[in-house]
């Protein structure tokens, strides 16, 4: 055989490997994972921020951010609903949290494994393709709280989440301080709907999250307390040991300009699940 030929075997194999692991990318949805990596990390420079560690979910579909351990402030004095003030430093172990909200085909995967209940039966998404990278919703505390158990972590704290939101930079929205724009979430009823869970990168956080804003509210574990900020630890704060409400954070499509800043507090029952209420979870760093 000459050496022209066995290149291009050689050529030939090396092309069809790669074919075959794009084509197991694409299946897997591990090429979406990539992308969505991909896109985040240039962002994040394009800010001007430090690149980020992140890593591939056994979730098809999820990536995983790993937020560094340290301190951030929490809460604003200029907060308008006084709910989250006073302004108080906060110190985190590291932690890895999801990138995007949990979506229908996620949360299909633990209810087919018999770890999670099916939405509420109003949920018209769940079942059906079309909204298979849309946020589920339609969710009560207790199903994320099993969701995220099964995922293999659990709901993340207020303080984890806000963190994971604004970073260390003290910011007002996960994009900057700037006014919110249709550009950059989902919201004020523009859509009046949710949006796919790997939409808006432009309104990622610093840590390369998508949609801290908008979309869906997102249940978090505290209770709910509108004075706990006044004697909250400085150290890995969880919440009230008691209460009747958890916290839900973040806004959703519906919500205000002020409703999605990263300080703003909502309050509800756990036991109802409703249009605007979706999931993100967290491992602890050695997880």
């Amino acid at each position: 055989m000459s050496t022209r030929n066995k290149r291009l075997i050689v050529f030939a194999c090396g092309f069809l490997i790669v074919v075959l692991l794009v084509a197991y990318a694409a299946v897997t949805g591990l090429l979406r994972q990539v992308y969505v990596a991909g896109m985040a990390e240039a962002r994040i420079l394009r800010r001007g921020y430090p690149l980020v560690t992140i890593r591939f979910s056994k979730i098809p579909g999820m990536n995983q951010v790993l937020i560094p351990a340290g301190e951030f402030t929490m809460g604003s004095n200029k907060d308008k609903t006084k709910s989250a003030s006073p302004e108080h430093k906060v110190y985190l172990d590291a932690y890895w949290i999801d990138q995007v909200e949990v979506t229908n085909a996620m949360y299909k995967l633990c209810f087919e494994a018999g770890k999670c209940v099916h939405t509420a039966r109003y949920d018209t998404y769940l079942d059906n393709p079309a909204y298979a990278d849309y946020p589920v919703h339609y969710i009560t505390w207790f199903e994320a709280d099993a969701y995220c158990a099964w995922e293999g972590g659990r709901l993340p704290t207020e303080a984890e989440w806000e963190k994971a939101a604004r970073g260390t930079y003290n910011l007002l929205y996960p994009w900057g301080n700037t006014a919110p724009e249709d550009s950059v979430l989902n919201y004020n009823g523009k859509y009046q709907d949710v949006r796919p869970a790997y939409d808006y990168f432009s309104g990622e956080s610093p840590y390369g999250l998508l949609n801290m804003a908008g979309n869906v509210q997102e249940w978090v574990a505290d209770w709910y307390s509108p004075d706990y900020y006044s004697n909250s630890p400085y150290k890995n704060p969880t919440g009230p040991t008691t209460g009747t409400l958890r916290v839900l954070r973040g806004g959703a499509y519906w919500d205000s300009a002020l409703q999605v800043e990263t300080i703003y507090r909502f309050k509800h029952d756990p036991t109802s699940a409703g249009a605007q209420r979706g999931i993100r979870c967290v491992q602890a760093a050695g997880q």
